[in-house]
């Protein structure tokens, strides 16, 4: 014999729908409309089951009760040791039969096996919440809250925390949900070549044509025998005049750690009948030693008809050969470009010798080509170095693109090939590949102006 009271039904079938429908028209008229977004697994660790990579393409439309209704839960914005991180809670109830009648069907006909439970909502799914335009993920999900009324389960509190973003894909095509994360990550940002590149064009003629009636050598070379040490910026290279008149020759050093590494020739000069002394003049280093190579037929400074443009890299100077037959020598250059990659300077690491006729000069053209355009999350592929990358923006007005999830390291010069675009990268910018959720960086200069541990630690050394 039964204990309970066989003249109540104690949860029938129609008493069940009954209040299935009254949480339901209540979630609607108390509730707030949010996007519910699956997790779909595309890497997965075999052995101690950490997802590596998800992703987040689909979303479905759902009322939701938000329980916290005082604000949100959590510790709030909080300093730890990774950071100032926002740690911001929040408890969503929805409709059992809205998410079975709904979602469920949905997940089975697109019969995507990277999604585990199609059932019920799942730990690591996601809930886009308009209203604040914040991104939750659902940490723990109660299946028996209300318990067991009228025999039945009706709703899933889903309790979640703000979304940290770990390199997710996230591409459900609602512009307000894509763009709410797509500056999060690691993320690197490429200028690319614009596709109106073009080829730099120079002249250069003889020293000679320059002057008359003095000595006709000029600097062909300049041999660096010591570098010397201490130097914090590019010493001034000194060129004594030539002793009978005529034009004096210029040069500037280069360094590195310190040292004179590199002398590029300016001006040749011209009337010089002794080797010129060369000094360093520096606030900073001392003892770079180097001696002038002077002969005749060496070339003039080189004229910059026009500079280009989008060149992502210095390009390659070839001169024309002396027609002198023996001890000529033919001269060598190096470009050198300013940020918006136009040739500004052209300068010789040898003059040459022998030189009766201005030579041809040639500048090499912008390498890669540039077509085309990029969409979001598309895969694009560096040709020269093989790496992969998500697209996070493409501004196809200033040709800047912005990826993320990179498996290796993009080179200046080689060409990205996406779908349907193809641009060579220019230069490539670091500065916004830290998380934005921690501020690590922004605290260690702000710790480094109350105590300098450069100089000494104050905690004592061991």
């Amino acid at each position: 014999m039964t204990p309970l009271n066989p003249y109540f039904l104690q949860g029938s079938p129609s008493e069940q729908r009954l209040v299935q429908s009254l949480i339901n028209e209540q979630l609607s008229m108390y509730g707030q409309d949010v996007l519910y977004m699956p997790r779909k697994i595309i890497n997965e660790e075999k052995i101690i089951k950490e997802i590596i990579v998800s992703k987040f393409d689909d979303s479905f439309r759902l009322e939701a009760y938000i329980s916290t209704f005082d604000g949100f839960g959590g510790n709030g914005d909080i300093l730890s040791k990774f950071g100032v991180r926002s740690t911001d809670e929040i408890t969503f109830v929805i409709s059992r039969e809205r998410y079975s009648d709904f979602i469920t069907p949905k997940l089975g006909l697109f019969r995507d096996e990277n999604v585990k439970v199609k059932t019920r909502p799942q730990e690591g799914d996601l809930i886009y919440l308009p209203l604040d335009n914040a991104l939750f993920e659902i940490k723990y999900v109660e299946t028996k809250t209300p318990f067991y009324q009228l025999n039945d389960l009706y709703v899933y509190e889903l309790r979640c925390e703000l979304f940290e973003y770990e390199d997710e894909i996230i591409d459900t095509g609602i512009d307000d949900v894509d763009g709410s994360i797509k500056d999060f990550g690691y993320m690197i940002t490429m200028q690319m070549v614009g596709s109106g590149a073009t080829t730099a064009i120079a002249s250069v003629g003889l020293m000679s044509e320059l002057a008359s009636g003095v000595p006709d050598y000029s600097i062909s070379n300049i041999d660096l025998i010591h570098g010397g040490s201490g130097y914090k910026s590019s010493p001034i290279v000194d060129i004594s005049n030539p002793v009978g008149g005529g034009i004096t020759a210029t040069a500037v050093a280069v360094i590195d750690r310190g040292s004179v590494s590199k002398i590029y020739i300016t001006n040749p000069g011209y009337g010089y009948d002794v080797k010129p002394e060369i000094k360093f003049i520096s606030s900073s280093g001392s003892g770079t030693i180097a001696t002038a190579i002077i002969n005749s037929g060496s070339l003039s400074p080189v004229n910059i008809t026009s500079g280009g443009q989008a060149y992502s890299s210095a390009p390659d100077v070839t001169i024309g050969i002396p027609p002198v037959i023996g001890a000529a020598v033919t001269a060598k250059a190096e470009a050198f470009i300013n940020t918006v990659g136009v040739v500004t300077a052209i300068r010789f690491t040898d003059a040459g010798i022998g030189y009766t006729t201005s030579p041809q000069i040639t500048i090499a053209e912008p390498a890669g080509i540039s077509s085309g355009g990029f969409e979001f999350n598309e895969i694009v592929t560096g040709e020269k170095t093989g790496t992969k990358a998500h697209v996070k923006d493409w501004n196809n007005d200033n040709r800047k693109l912005k990826v993320s999830i990179i498996n290796g390291n993009f080179a200046l010069g080689e060409t990205v090939v996406g779908a349907a675009g193809s641009y060579t990268v220019f230069s490539i910018q670091t500065d916004d590949v830290d998380d934005t959720f921690a501020e690590n960086y922004t605290i260690e200069e702000e710790a480094d102006k109350i105590i300098d541990f450069t100089e000494t630690n104050p905690f004592g050394e061991f």
